[in-house]
């Protein structure tokens, strides 16, 4: 067997349970949890179910407390704005517009990581640009402009998991495992601390949640996690990237089949550009693969 086969399809399997994960956070709405508690108490399952399988590696988030606290918390609202978004929005589009991350990424990379713009960086933010001002497009207006709160918390999302991605890169004296505690954390901590602007109260979340599901959602982030990392870590970045926009057409047909959604035309052309600005910076040298949260 092909050593990289396994690691491939690990990152297989990782892109596959985030292109579907909304469904079942769709699901905890309908059963009457909103975004803000069912992201505290899934993310909160995988924060003590990883931390559990992981506890030798708490010690290791102290290398760098504080960047791995900026890193938790940049991802952490990044996962609950993205969550929020996927409960109001058109699957799909809040899965592009979280996918804009080369648009950010570039910039913020040179910013934190002294890493050269290139014309290759150019590049990936244009195709990038182009694509969010093609989704974005208001007629009405004559200029690109987010419809829905939908579009401007998956943008949000999005700007805050490239910085999050940076700083993982940045991180280098703690484990993987030490950053996907610290990522877990982070979520249920940027989730608890929106709770005072949730309807309910934590007597409703717990009478409400339908915890079979919401166990399930938590056990499948760590799962995720785990096929990540031992992907990410086994496989060339410009092979792992190319898997891990797999998520894209599990997304497209999930929503189809499970929420009766059709991307419209200009989704599907802003697509294009932005998945073309995520392979334009696998060509970067120092460039690496999102981690997924």
């Amino acid at each position: 067997m092909n050593a990289t086969a396994g690691p491939a399809w690990a990152l297989l399997a990782g892109a596959s349970l985030w292109g579907i994960v909304w469904y079942p956070y769709r699901l905890l709405a309908q059963a009457g949890l909103d975004g803000i508690w069912s992201t505290a108490i899934t993310y909160g399952i995988a924060a003590v179910v990883g931390g559990a399988i992981f506890f030798r590696h708490w010690r290791g988030m102290l290398a760098s407390p504080w960047l791995v606290a900026a890193m938790g918390l940049s991802i952490g609202w990044s996962n609950l704005a993205y969550v929020l978004a996927v409960l109001e929005g058109e699957v799909m589009r809040v899965l592009l517009l979280f996918y804009l991350a080369p648009l950010w990424t570039v910039p913020i990379a040179w910013l934190l990581l002294d890493e050269r713009l290139d014309r290759r960086g150019v590049f990936a933010m244009t195709l990038a640009f182009g694509g969010a001002a093609t989704m974005l497009w208001r007629p009405e207006l004559g200029f690109p402009w987010p419809e829905t709160r939908a579009d401007w918390l998956a943008g949000v999302a999005g700007f805050l998991f490239a910085l999050g991605n940076v700083l993982v890169r940045k991180i280098d004296n703690v484990s993987d495992a030490g950053k996907s505690i610290a990522i877990w954390l982070g979520v249920t901590i940027a989730a608890a601390v929106h709770i005072p602007w949730s309807d309910a109260t934590l007597m409703d979340a717990v009478a409400v949640a339908d915890w079979p599901i919401a166990w399930g959602i938590g056990l499948a982030l760590v799962a995720m996690s785990l096929a990540m990392q031992y992907g990410l870590s086994r496989l060339p970045a410009n092979r792992a990237i190319v898997i891990l926009l797999f998520e894209l057409p599990v997304a497209v047909f999930a929503a189809w089949l499970l929420a009766d959604e059709v991307p419209r035309a200009k989704d599907y052309l802003g697509g294009l550009f932005i998945v073309g600005a995520t392979l334009v910076t696998t060509l970067r040298p120092r460039s690496a693969p999102p981690a997924e949260p």
